[in-house]
C-alpha cells in the first residue's frame, strides 16, 4: 500500500466513511463526523500510520485533506 493510499485510508477509517469517493475534497466540519472530536481521532491515527509525532501548530492547521498533505510531507512521509 502507498503512503498516499494509507493517507486516505486514514480518512475514510476516522470518519466512518462508506468509501473514499470525496475524500480529497473534505474539509474540517464539511462533514459531521470532521467535528473537533473526529479531527483528534484522525490525527492519532495518521500518528500511528506513518509513525510521527505531529506538533501542535501543526494540528491546528490541519483543516483539510490537501492541508494535511502538505503537513505531513513536513514529517519526510512522501505522499
Amino acid at each position: 500500500m502507498t503512503n498516499i493510499e494509507k493517507y486516505t485510508e486514514c480518512f475514510v477509517n476516522a470518519f466512518e466513511l462508506q468509501d473514499e469517493a470525496g475524500v480529497q475534497s473534505l474539509e474540517y466540519q464539511s462533514i459531521e463526523q470532521w467535528d473537533s472530536a473526529g479531527h483528534m481521532v484522525l490525527i492519532a491515527m495518521l500518528e500511528d500510520c506513518f509513525e510521527i509525532m505531529l506538533e501542535t501548530d501543526d494540528i491546528i492547521d490541519f483543516s483539510s485533506f490537501e492541508k494535511g498533505r502538505e503537513i505531513i510531507k513536513k514529517y519526510e512521509v512522501d505522499l
